[in-house]
């Protein structure tokens, strides 16, 4: 395909997969049960948090987490007494237990009463052309609490090589406009043309195919590359691609 066949196929599965029916079989219909800005992105975080592996498992586990905050994850975050922790006795999702959890709820309390917020600690760390040192900068910040080493492993840092999939996943829920009913648009202070696709297995096998990656690995470098073409799609908003690249893999078996 020519680039402009490229972009015009891709921009059509765009218009197929941003689409409401998307939020029945996605974790992201986890954030979609609340309206309040700090409920939304506070779900939103710890069900990205949590996906990968099965999409079903994902969206339970993620519901069970919400359960145990009484269905109020800012209130519960921000007022909770050391009592309450033991609501998530027994939680786990793969490797990421309750140890991991009562510790993510403390360090999103502190965020929130020290650091003005999730979005506001993203926004001081993203770059004019790039989001991924604002993520290199959201891990410093969240375990600056003490912790167990264990529970760093389930915040990604690009610096060391990751392509952070779970938060530029979240970063997309959070930051691409809501027009389709799918994103939430809730962050206005980052612009979605430094917003990273989420590279998992399935985008990163339908990239190569499409010759908008060649680096075999699924890491960081590959990242880079992937958002460097598909910017040259479309330069605004690159992200909107994921939709396309996700559902080509998952639901076409592109």
């Amino acid at each position: 395909m020519t680039n402009s066949e490229l972009k015009e196929f891709l921009d059509s599965k765009v218009l197929y997969y941003n689409h409401p029916r998307f939020l029945e079989s996605d974790p992201i219909q986890i954030p979609h049960q609340f309206t309040k800005k700090e409920d939304v992105e506070i779900s939103a975080f710890l069900t990205a948090t949590i996906a990968w592996g099965n999409r079903k498992s994902i969206i339970n586990s993620a519901n069970k987490m919400i359960q145990r905050m009484d269905n109020s994850p800012y209130d519960f975050v921000l007022n909770h007494q050391d009592s309450d922790i033991k609501q998530f006795a027994g939680f786990v999702h793969r490797t990421f237990n309750e140890t991991d959890l009562n510790y993510f709820i403390k360090s999103i309390q502190n965020i929130y009463k020290q650091h003005n917020g999730l979005e506001d600690v993203f926004a001081k760390g993203m770059q004019q052309d790039s989001i991924q040192p604002a993520i290199t900068v959201f891990k410093s910040i969240f375990f600056e609490l003490p912790h167990q080493t264990r529970t760093t492993k389930h915040v990604s840092n690009p610096l060391k090589g990751s392509a952070a999939k779970r938060i530029n996943m979240f970063l997309r829920w959070m930051v691409r406009d809501n027009s389709t009913g799918v994103d939430f648009g809730l962050w206005k202070s980052i612009p979605t043309s430094i917003l990273s696709c989420p590279l998992d297995v399935h985008s990163g096998n339908v990239a190569r195919k499409l010759k908008l990656l060649k680096r075999k690995q699924n890491d960081a470098k590959a990242l880079a590359e992937l958002d460097k073409n598909l910017r040259k799609l479309d330069s605004i908003d690159p992200v909107k691609y994921d939709f396309a690249l996700f559902g080509l893999g998952v639901f076409e078996k592109f």
